[in-house]
């Protein structure tokens, strides 16, 4: 199964990637978690992202583009994979398709969430996320067992840039701009689901997993 996952920025793609991946064994691949690995290791590339990443703006495509093409080429993508943040516009779409196609490869489903944009707001101020281990909590939903402390590893818990109010509005208007246009992108191809993500993370799986199911039986 071959799927990607659109949808604004706090709609829970992220939580829902780990999930259909470990149940259906695919390989999750997440352009935030590619690029923040650049930006710890420091390399070229990360560095150019982090200043696009702390303003709450889109990454450069050549640099997102190069981290996904290097990752699809890995063998644990070879049984198939959950797109996690990318593409975030129509020439990144066209770009992957190009990639796929080389590889013999097509995607089978498109799922875009949909949550009120008061509740992505309060879902993404809220969130403290671990720079050590990347585990994430929430102030109101998920809280860590002590206050500001990492359960997983200890450290302390922080509130990323790119989470803090001001960030959070314009990272929405960047998608509205540019990414939106992705829905129109899938749906002419006939590849688009929509999906009402407001609901608890089990109750989004659920629907989730019967949107996949016919593709994981094919």
């Amino acid at each position: 199964m071959r799927v990607v996952f659109l949808g604004a920025p706090g709609v829970g793609k992220g939580t829902q990637a780990d999930r259909i991946a470990a149940q259906y064994r695919l390989a999750k691949i997440s352009t935030g978690d590619l690029l923040r690995e650049a930006v710890r290791a420091r390399t070229l590339l990360g560095l150019e992202a982090k200043s696009y990443m702390d303003q709450g703006k889109l990454v450069p495509d050549a640099v997102v583009i190069g981290l996904v093409r290097e990752k699809l080429a890995d063998p644990s993508c070879a049984a198939g994979f959950v797109l996690d943040g990318f593409p975030r516009t129509a020439p990144q779409a066209e770009d992957l398709g190009t990639v796929l196609m080389s590889k013999a490869m097509a995607l089978d489903r498109v799922v875009n969430f949909q949550v009120p944009r008061e509740d992505v707001v309060r879902r993404l101020s809220g969130r403290r996320s671990c720079l050590k281990c990347q585990a994430t909590f929430h102030v109101g939903f998920a809280k860590p067992k002590a206050d500001g402390i990492c359960d997983r590893c200890g450290e302390l818990l922080v509130q990323r840039s790119d989470d803090q109010r001001e960030a959070i509005e314009t990272r929405l208007k960047v998608y509205d701009e540019q990414t939106a246009s992705l829905v129109r992108y899938y749906d002419e191809r006939q590849l688009l689901s929509s999906l009402d993500a407001s609901g608890s993370v089990d109750e989004v799986f659920q629907h989730l997993s019967r949107v996949l199911t016919p593709y994981q039986m094919r």
